[in-house]
């Protein structure tokens, strides 16, 4: 966390000025022309005062790295990752964070095709088998999507992927620090789905 500020970044302080900048981020990612790299004069612009326009809760998965898939450079946007990009308390309490303090008007949750959360959760699911540990508290919040999308449907894990994207961002909007400046038209969240063989974001509609 750093210091606050009243806006979001260069992106105009708008939801849908921010979801542009980061599909065309995207947008050059694919096409190899990324305008921002990993330098450390970059790093050192961005030294001072963060201000991030945006706030991406993706996967761990080591294949769908944020800030590259987005083309954007130090200080840009805030980065969340957990497994199948599941919420808990730190989460959301970083989100309401970046939302509150830091003025960012956008947030996206990034689900990806053959997700390895997902696809533990489905085996579990049929196997009858809960893993242990934390790895259980994964499984049990991927567990409602798996199930809306039909267990025995041959289809279940990309449908079950989606709705899982879905439900977090349904999730989100309902927060209670998230939920007004939501409604206000404030603050956006959005779902996505990462494409690993193009490399392509696509926006999903709230279903």
């Amino acid at each position: 966390m750093g210091a606050t500020s009243g806006q979001g970044r260069q992106a105009g302080g708008t939801p849908r000025a921010a979801l542009a900048d980061l599909l065309a981020g995207n947008r050059r990612f694919v096409s190899g022309q990324p305008v921002h790299g990993h330098d450390v004069t970059a790093a050192a612009a961005a030294s001072g005062d963060q201000q991030p326009y945006a706030v991406v809760l993706g996967c761990i998965d080591s294949r769908v790295p944020l800030e590259a898939i987005f083309d954007q450079t130090f200080g840009a946007i805030c980065v969340i990752r957990t497994g199948g990009h599941v919420l808990d308390r730190a989460v959301c309490g970083s989100i309401e964070y970046v939302v509150g303090q830091l003025g960012v008007p956008l947030v996206m949750v990034l689900g990806h095709e053959r997700c390895g959360a997902v696809q533990a959760t489905v085996e579990a699911l049929r196997t009858g088998q809960r893993p242990g540990g934390s790895l259980a508290h994964l499984v049990d919040e991927i567990a409602p999507a798996v199930t809306e999308a039909g267990l025995d449907d041959p289809a279940v894990q990309p449908l079950a992927i989606r709705r899982h994207v879905r439900r977090t961002v349904r999730t989100l909007r309902e927060d209670d620090l998230l939920a007004g400046p939501v409604a206000a038209g404030k603050v956006a969240v959005v779902g996505g789905l990462y494409d690993l063989a193009t490399g392509e974001v696509a926006l999903l509609d709230p279903g």
